[in-house]
């Protein structure tokens, strides 16, 4: 039990900017095991915004308290997705061979790819969720933060790591998970499914067909994922949950 405190509290430390401690030391093989709680990290990321959004909301109009709840998210998580959604773009734009682009995602810098997929995402997220009825605005935010975690945890089951070097934050990662620890975070992510009407797994479909596509396309750049592309699987998949939505619930 107190293994997998620790490996939850590890998920926590290495997917969020939230101070937690161990108990006791930390060790690759934790981290490694801690990705299948990034979908219960989206729990938590979604406590925080949809908490802003509400208490911002009594105060202030949808479109303000919208933003701040955006910036919310992006605090709690140090903007962790979304500088994987800029270097990935960066490298995939700007890079030719398998090589360029794995160099491209080391550089610490921003480019033109990686500054409008930024730019774009976050204007395309606010406009998708200030779309919402202002009562479905809290639940969309936690399915769209919980849902788009799931995807990195099935791309890091079905793809190969390709940076696996002592430079990479990452390594640990890139051992894979076992089909045991899928199955959990498929377990974490759809659960939050139950407290809406069946139109709603719908979305179940959608989700699968993102991953597929998205499984495709790093093969087709890099013949597997980098801890970047996964950062950038996540922030996709949250605007196809908005877009989503949107239809489903309409």
């Amino acid at each position: 039990m107190k293994k997998e405190v620790n490996t939850l509290l590890t998920a926590i430390l290495f997917f969020t900017r939230i101070p937690v401690k161990l108990f006791g030391e930390y060790t690759n093989d934790m981290l490694n095991k801690a990705s299948k709680y990034l979908p219960l990290i989206g729990y938590i990321v979604a406590v925080i915004s949809a908490g802003v959004f509400y208490v911002s909301n009594l105060y202030f109009s949808v479109n303000i308290s919208l933003i701040l709840s955006i910036i919310a998210s992006i605090l709690t998580t140090g903007a962790f997705h979304e500088d994987g959604l800029a270097d990935t773009f960066d490298a995939f734009g700007g890079g030719w061979s398998k090589e360029q682009k794995l160099t491209i995602m080391k550089d610490s810098r921003i480019g033109t790819y990686g500054s409008i997929a930024l730019i774009l995402a976050l204007f395309f997220k606010f406009t998708l969720l200030s779309e919402y009825n202002t009562t479905f605005i809290i639940p969309v935010i936690f399915l769209s933060q919980i849902l788009s975690r799931l995807t990195p945890v099935v791309l890091i089951y079905f793809l190969k790591y390709v940076r696996i070097d002592i430079s990479s934050k990452s390594k640990p990662v890139g051992e894979g998970i076992s089909f045991f620890n899928l199955l959990i975070a498929i377990f974490f992510a759809f659960i939050s499914l139950i407290f809406f009407d069946i139109n709603s797994l719908l979305i179940i479909p959608i989700l699968i067909l993102t991953q597929f596509i998205l499984a495709i396309w790093f093969k087709k750049h890099l013949n597997g994922y980098t801890g970047d592309t996964l950062g950038a699987s996540q922030q996709i998949t949250e605007l196809i949950i908005l877009l989503s939505f949107l239809m489903i619930w309409n």
